[in-house]
């Protein structure tokens, strides 16, 4: 990693906008400790299945949306700090494609659409996700399973899980993360495994 430029106190540099002293501090930050990270950032905004397109525009925002909280301050730690940006960027997305814009729903009525019942289409792929999902939490460490499927099925808070099964809040709140990454991770590789035979 690239030293930093710094101030006379030994602190890292704060690119200011209109200074070309802190612009060149800002770009040699980004190219010394950004840009290393694209081929792992690409993979992360790849997921859920994302054309090529859009992962480039994600990444095109995640840079522009950097830069300008690094232009306040250089962050101390990087890499955690691109992340945090590039998922709070994902989460934005999903609630963005989500939302339905009131000129459709008024219409609805109109156009004589059943809203609740879904496409044949999407029935069968929902069940074959349902099953895929069933299969990888099977596969889990029985800890893990119980306490995903307590907190996400069940919907017990984590008190009345600690509660049933008699672990301590914060083992439960471990088994939580660690079954939910766990999850995530199998079913992120079996989609990448799929993708290459295909």
């Amino acid at each position: 990693m690239a030293d930093r430029p710094k101030t006379e106190a030994g602190e890292p540099a704060l690119p200011n906008p209109g200074d070309a002293a802190g612009m060149d501090a800002l770009k040699a930050w980004f190219v010394a400790e950004v840009l290393p990270l694209e081929a792992v950032l690409i993979q992360y905004l790849s997921r859920g299945g994302r054309s090529r397109s859009d992962v480039e525009d994600l990444r095109q925002d995640l840079y522009m949306k950097v830069c300008l909280a690094a232009q306040q301050e250089l962050p101390r730690a990087t890499r955690p700090f691109v992340f945090k940006i590039a998922r709070n960027l994902l989460v934005d997305r999903v609630r963005h494609e989500q939302v339905v814009p009131i000129d459709q729903v008024e219409n609805l009525e109109e156009l004589n659409i059943a809203i609740d019942e879904p496409a044949p289409d999407r029935s069968v792929i929902a069940r074959q996700e349902l099953r895929k999902l069933q299969h990888v939490l099977d596969k889990l460490p029985e800890r893990f399973r119980n306490a995903i499927v307590m907190r996400k099925i069940d919907g017990l808070s984590v008190r009345e899980i600690s509660e049933r099964t008699g672990a301590a809040e914060k083992t439960v709140e471990k088994h939580l993360t660690e079954g939910m990454r766990a999850l995530a991770d199998a079913l992120y590789r079996d989609g990448q495994e799929k993708a290459r035979t295909q």
